[in-house]
């Protein structure tokens, strides 16, 4: 047997083996699994809320795909601040990269959902989720782009100049795209990790995953058996973005190569 076949069949034991403590650490819990089974269909997704809306899982993406675009395009406009010899750009970028980066998210999601209305905006709890997930992201991605960008060789600049390019048409045409490739796994990574953060949104009650495992639980003192379930769907939620990650990466690296 060759030396990774045999890595690969260890590491698949050892995670059976932490498969079974797990279901032996679910089990001790002497659950109801066929309570647990009738509300899956809803925390999936698959039956629509009273109002006729997706909820459950379809939402909790939905959320997460808005939030993704919205923050992606914040990170990169703080990220181009922060690499600007512009003081008021880079005061600007520097400050919303500290407060939304030192802040507890639902702390921030609070502030919009329930600070905006005391100036007289008054958002819904869809776009509030969005904005707040997008700030907090937006900064953390913002990080990623910069880091991306000084990633890239010196010499690169030197060949636009050369070629007499603007600084504006360097950074748009040459810099910007190798950078990108640099960026797109951990911005990925940051999809994953705002799956799971999407969840602090239940509190304005958007009937999303969370939510309603969390209504189901308490409406018939159920709480473990929808928190699992909830746990669960997130999980496999997370292994299946993981591995579209895992073929993003490998292809990108072959682009590199080629």
């Amino acid at each position: 047997m060759k030396l990774e076949n045999r890595f690969r069949l260890q590491v698949g034991l050892v995670m059976l083996c932490l498969l079974g403590g797990f279901v032996w650490f679910v089990n001790a819990f002497e659950l109801d699994y066929h309570f647990a089974l009738s509300k899956l269909p809803l925390l999936a997704g698959l039956e629509l809320s009273p109002e006729g809306f997706i909820q459950g899982i379809p939402l909790t993406l939905l959320l997460c795909l808005l939030s993704t675009v919205l923050a992606v395009m914040i990170g990169m406009l703080s990220a181009l601040g922060r690499l600007s010899q512009n003081p008021l750009l880079y005061g600007l970028a520097t400050f919303y990269n500290s407060f939304f980066k030192g802040t507890p998210l639902l702390v921030q999601i609070l502030l919009i959902y329930l600070g905006l209305p005391q100036l007289g905006v008054v958002p819904t709890a869809i776009p509030s989720g969005v904005a707040a997930l997008a700030l907090c992201y937006g900064a953390y991605l913002s990080e990623v782009f910069r880091s991306a960008i000084l990633s890239i060789h010196r010499g690169q600049w030197d060949a636009g100049k050369a070629l007499g390019l603007k600084p504006q048409a360097i950074m748009r045409h040459i810099i910007l795209p190798q950078a990108m490739k640099v960026a797109v796994p951990p911005t990925f990574s940051m999809f994953i990790s705002m799956l799971k953060d999407s969840s602090l949104v239940s509190v304005m009650g958007l009937w999303e995953l969370m939510f309603l495992a969390q209504s189901y639980g308490r409406s018939a003192y159920r709480y473990m058996e929808m928190l699992l379930t909830a746990a669960i769907l997130y999980w496999l939620l997370s292994i299946v973005l993981e591995l579209f990650q895992h073929r993003l990466e490998v292809r990108l690296s072959a682009s590199s190569r080629r």
